[in-house]
């Protein structure tokens, strides 16, 4: 099987999915699309074009795209974006007067307008039943209320980072991993829960992604607390520097030496440290990159072994003693 070109394409709030070329358009990087989905059609910009495994099947990718957008398709998309605008204020004016516990972030038209997206983020479960009967009755079109985490909030809005770069979840990282603050330590990061905090509240992304160069860098230097004979007598390494290559190490008596790495291993070492003991959380998400514990997803319209779903899912909820929920259940389009 040859190797088959493939697109990647990112729609709104930087959801990205791949896309096949079957009509094979000279695209490139930057072009405005049409993207057929599943019950309609997504406009969206090509962030990438390369070559798909030669093992892996191209019929496995589920959606295409169509054609490039025309001006037409331009003018249509600035239309939907002045009405997701107003239907921001009618969901947030309706969540208020259903008095639901919810935090709407974003609301997304599908391209030809036959279903409308609203996300939201919220402490726990939402019984949001009644508003999406009551939006469904306003806008007349399919709804659906998806419950996000506050890292995929801070993806949708963006911003910028302490760093002065726009954030990194909205610029290439196409999915959060599971970030621990033992990645912390093994950078030598100060414990600080405020230093160590993105705009979302979380755990920084750059500590999971500039891991794997710290954890190759330290196999060239000495474990931490380990003690080498220096001319000032015994000294304990406290502090590793990778960029500049030095190792700082503390005396009995509270001094510090610094010493470069090469120097230092041509030194007498008393007594070894403890390896680094790391092991890679495990992952917490699903096939579209989302927190399973955070994506939470109702239609207008479910069909009947949905509504057996959420009926289980309510006698599950009543023998637990939790308060009733929506029912996770796929989307059109993830």
């Amino acid at each position: 099987m040859k190797e088959t070109l493939f697109l990647e394409v990112e729609f709104k709030g930087g959801r990205t999915i791949e896309c096949r070329n079957p009509m094979e358009f000279p695209f490139k990087i930057g072009d405005n699309v049409i993207v057929e989905v599943e019950n309609g059609e997504h406009f969206g910009q090509i962030s990438y074009i390369g070559l798909r495994d030669k093992e892996k099947n191209p019929e496995e990718i589920q959606y295409k795209v169509i054609r490039k957008a025309s001006p037409e398709d331009h003018k249509k998309y600035e239309d939907i974006l002045e009405k997701e605008r107003e239907a921001i204020k009618i969901c947030k004016q309706k969540v208020q007067n259903h008095g639901l516990p919810m935090k709407l972030v974003d609301v997304e038209y599908q391209f030809d307008m036959r279903k409308l997206t609203f996300y939201f983020t919220a402490d726990g479960r939402v019984d949001f039943r009644e508003l999406v009967k009551d939006l469904a009755a306003h806008f007349r079109v399919r709804i659906e209320l998806r419950q996000i985490g506050v890292r995929d909030e801070t993806k949708r809005l963006g911003g910028f980072g302490i760093c002065g770069q726009q954030l990194c979840c909205t610029t290439f990282l196409n999915c959060f991993n599971p970030i621990t603050t033992q990645m912390a330590k093994v950078q030598n990061l100060s414990l600080n829960p405020q230093k160590l905090s993105g705009l979302c509240g979380r755990l920084k992304c750059c500590m999971r992604y500039e891991l794997d160069y710290y954890l190759t860098e330290l196999k060239d230097y000495p474990n931490r607390e380990s003690v080498f004979k220096t001319p000032r007598g015994e000294g304990m390494v406290e502090k590793i520097d990778i960029f500049t290559g030095c190792v700082y190490l503390k005396y009995p008596s509270g001094d510090w030496d610094k010493y470069d790495v090469k120097e230092l291993k041509c030194m007498h070492c008393v007594s070894q440290g403890p390896p680094i003991d790391f092991e890679f959380p495990s992952d917490n998400r699903d096939s579209s990159g989302n927190d399973r514990e955070n994506t939470i997803k109702q239609t207008s319209a479910p069909d009947d072994s949905e509504k057996k779903e959420y009926k289980n899912s309510k006698k599950e909820d009543k023998n637990s003693g939790s308060k009733p929920g929506a029912t996770p259940f796929p989307s059109d389009f993830n």
